[in-house]
């Protein structure tokens, strides 16, 4: 590393990568009762959770009259993080999905957590839920054509419904779509007429030499601009094979933000990209241990044609390209723990497939 004590610190976060695959290989051999009854817990756990802050987010809305308190960071606080809370969420929203006999509390907790989704706003987390939810009753699903066809239906207008008509999902999506591939428009959100600011296109995030303080990145055009001076730091130092060292890159960003003249909050962001920040702090055998672990994940998910396996692969694969998971504890923790039950499971028994 080239920050000891930087990397140091963050060992202590990372740790969680040695000493949980260590227990699991203490644990006696898990029966599909025992994974049922873990998934079940944690998925009334976490529908009992999203009650807890619809609450707080109501009992905040007849104190203060504003509905932003049930979207996004408002409803669970900037330091959770919506983005987290969402794959939780998933996860355990996928799981009773494939619960087969469904009685009326699975059906209560399941669109709970579809409305916690939904709130939670998450653009990345909402896409791949969508397209796991039809891949899942299109293929996977046994039930009758005509029911797959009717729910597959019912997911697509409530998606199309959201986006149309939920104004702050509506807003979080559509800031995408309208700045992307025009330069400068105006942030009528952040400025006022006598300080505007302008949101910052993925064309600018990528060639501008130098922007301006009143540069506003939205989601894409940030993680394009991460991925920029992820280049820039690949030609300018030599870490192809070892990297800054764990957490020591982020003193590099902020370099970054100094040298193309950013707001100085900007120096204080991740990559927004495991994928990058795994091969500019571990280097590229790092990188490769990473890539080798989620395919890895998903061929035993595939090979034993579990959805919940296969959901979770998938969801890591993709959310990997827009959020550095592993820069937080609670998802170490998570990522792992689940990784550890699912293929463990999967070299433990070979041929028994796990079924809800």
């Amino acid at each position: 590393t080239r920050d000891f004590i930087l990397s140091s610190n963050a060992l202590q976060k990372e740790l969680s990568f040695f000493f949980i695959p260590l227990a699991f290989l203490f644990l006696p051999k898990l029966t599909k009762q025992d994974f049922r009854k873990t998934f079940r817990i944690f998925s009334f756990g976490m529908a009992i959770f999203a009650l807890y802050y619809f609450i707080n987010a109501t009992i905040r809305f007849f104190e203060t009259g504003d509905k932003a308190v049930f979207f996004y960071h408002e409803l669970v606080t900037m330091d959770l993080n919506a983005i987290y809370v969402s794959v939780f969420a998933s996860f355990a929203l996928f799981y009773f999905i494939i619960t087969e006999c469904k009685f009326l509390i699975e059906k209560i907790a399941l669109v709970i957590l579809i409305i916690l989704v939904f709130l939670l706003s998450s653009k990345s987390i909402i896409t791949i839920d969508f397209l796991l939810v039809i891949c899942y009753y299109s293929f996977f699903a046994k039930i009758q054509n005509g029911v797959k066809s009717t729910t597959i239906i019912a997911v697509f207008s409530f998606l199309l419904f959201s986006i149309l008509f939920v104004k702050e999902v509506k807003q979080r999506f559509l800031l995408e779509y309208q700045t992307a591939f025009v330069d400068n428009t105006v942030n009528g959100s952040i400025g006022n007429e006598n300080e505007k600011v302008y949101n910052v296109s993925l064309k600018q995030a990528w060639n501008n030499q130098s922007f301006q303080t009143n540069h506003f990145f939205p989601g894409t055009a940030l993680r394009v601009y991460q991925t920029r001076i992820f280049k820039e730091m690949l030609l300018e130092q030599n870490i192809f094979f070892t990297g800054f060292g764990l957490n020591a890159s982020q003193e590099k960003i902020k370099e970054k933000a100094n040298q193309h003249n950013l707001y100085l909050g900007y120096g204080e962001f991740n990559f927004h990209n495991q994928y990058i920040q795994t091969f500019a702090e571990l280097g590229f055998f790092g990188f490769l241990i990473l890539v080798g672990m989620l395919f890895y994940n998903l061929k035993n998910g595939w090979q034993q044609k579990d959805f919940l396996h296969i959901a979770f692969a998938v969801t890591m694969i993709i959310l990997f390209l827009s959020e550095s998971f592993f820069c937080r504890q609670r998802g170490v923790i998570f990522f792992i723990t689940i990784y550890c039950m699912l293929n463990g499971r999967h070299v433990l028994k070979k041929n028994e497939n796990y079924k809800v």
